[in-house]
């Protein structure tokens, strides 16, 4: 019967079992489930709630098993239950009677979701350590291609001038965001629900403090109900997780344009692409293509999981069971794709004349000859309409606005003068736009600079709080 022995009088049945099992998806967390059972018998020997000996004999056992899972020594018996049973099973095996003292003062409840707050808080350190990484790829490309003109798009129309280091630059920001709510969430969730028991605590005079001082918490969760039936911290990890991939999927969309033999603004290392098991010219950027379509699977689990939550009834019920297969294959898709982006941004090619010839025939300076007739003493509305109808022309006439004689402009208006053409220069058009967040070389510099000390500060965060460095 085992743990259920005494209510019960037959085993569950087989399939039954197998339905109920979560050790196939729950067996990643035996190191945590170690440390905070170790934390737990420390506690209680302690307090004298069991005798000293038998907790030093406990967390022997205990760290035998963890070295011996690590060591490949003791193989993890995927029949078991859950992971819990499956660690106790073991050392009482091991150490006998005191091994049954493990369980005293606590419930699976509580002890599962401490297992499952310890292994995301690692989990999200490293998702924070990659996504640096990435961010500081981005920001020293930005700073190679800060002068490097290509056109700026609303509607995947040609728009203005840009470059391509503040095009880079602007993902950046939004990867920077994606940090700072990484950061956030580590804050937030690391609180120790170890010590609520089943819902309502124990009658043992145990120490929540202190298991959460032992474990690296900010403080033991205030109410019991809410420690053990609370999966907002796996809610809030699988959004941010589908946020940061939302903003990768939209570079991965302009990625897998920008290497079009249309655009050719771009192409990818071979090591980043595959090719065509019938067609032999082809190279495809299927790692961005499975980052964008991995994009809505990870956004599925967390609407799955807001689904799952939002008609349960306090406490714990076992729908929440579903919690961590959705939530870990967020994690390692998450780990993955940011490792893939490091090495695919970086060793990305970037064809500087295509993109400068692109810009040319755009039309992307057609704002600053507006501006240029502004300055010049006419409204503005009426300089819109002037050169609507030189753009037009030289649409027909399949040139440049540069390309386009004086006295043609003239023809318009005589406000058009030799300073015109230095003044639609692309290069000139940009840096002329020195606003805050703008492309010119001075911002994007600015830029870099502010985004740098940004890193430095989210790394100083996260050692405050505890995290891992390394």
């Amino acid at each position: 019967m085992g743990i259920w022995s005494g209510r019960f009088s037959k085993e569950i049945n087989s399939i039954a079992n197998e339905f109920n099992s979560s050790i196939g998806v729950d067996h990643v967390m035996f190191a945590q489930d170690i440390q905070g059972s170790i934390a737990h018998v420390q506690m209680l020997g302690r307090l004298e709630i069991i005798p000293q000996e038998d907790a030093e004999v406990i967390e022997r056992g205990l760290k035998g098993i963890l070295e011996d899972i690590q060591s490949g020594e003791l193989e993890i018996d995927l029949g078991a239950e859950d992971i819990h049973m499956f660690v106790e099973q073991v050392l009482t095996q091991r150490i006998g009677e005191p091994g049954k003292k493990l369980h005293t003062g606590r419930s699976r409840n509580d002890q599962v979701v401490t297992d499952l707050r310890l292994y995301l808080r690692e989990q999200t350190d490293e998702i924070f350590h990659r996504l640096l990484a990435l961010l500081e790829t981005l920001l020293s490309r930005s700073e190679e291609f800060a002068g490097q003109i290509m056109p700026g798009y609303t509607h995947l129309q040609p728009a203005q001038p840009v470059t391509f280091g503040h095009y880079l630059l602007a993902y950046v920001q939004m990867l920077l965001r994606d940090a700072d709510r990484l950061l956030d969430y580590r804050r937030r969730m690391n609180e120790c629900p170890l010590g609520a028991g089943a819902l309502a605590t124990t009658t043992y005079p145990i120490d929540r403090h202190l298991t959460a001082g032992l474990l690296e918490f900010t403080r033991p969760m205030r109410n019991s109900m809410d420690a053990v039936s609370d999966r907002d911290f796996v809610i809030e990890l699988e959004f941010v997780i589908s946020m940061c991939m939302m903003h990768l999927s939209r570079l991965s969309e302009e990625i897998i344009l920008f290497s079009t033999q249309e655009f050719s603004f771009i192409e990818l290392d071979d090591s980043f692409s595959t090719g065509s098991s019938i067609m032999p010219q082809k190279k495809n950027p299927d790692m961005a293509e499975l980052t964008r379509g991995k994009t809505g699977t990870v956004i599925g689990y967390l609407m799955g999981m807001l689904t799952t939550m939002k008609g349960l009834p306090l406490a714990y019920n076992k729908d929440m069971q579903e919690d961590k297969k959705a939530v870990f294959d967020a994690v390692d898709t998450m780990k993955k794709i940011l490792v893939i982006f490091d090495g695919m941004l970086g060793t990305m090619r970037v064809d500087r004349i295509r993109m400068r010839e692109q810009a040319k025939y755009g039309y992307i300076n057609a704002t600053d000859l507006a501006d240029y007739l502004a300055q010049k003493g006419m409204a503005f509305r009426d300089a819109y309409v002037i050169v609507g109808n030189i753009v037009r022309d030289a649409v027909e006439k399949r040139v440049s606005l540069e390309e386009l004689p004086l006295d043609y402009y003239q023809s318009y208006t005589q406000l058009f003068g030799a300073d015109l053409y230095p003044y639609l220069e692309l290069e000139a058009a940009v840096q002329r736009r020195k606003v805050f967040g703008g492309p010119s070389e001075e911002s994007i510099r600015r830029q870099i600079i502010e985004s740098k000390e940004d890193l430095r500060r989210f790394r100083e965060q996260l050692l405050e709080m505890g995290g891992n460095m390394d």
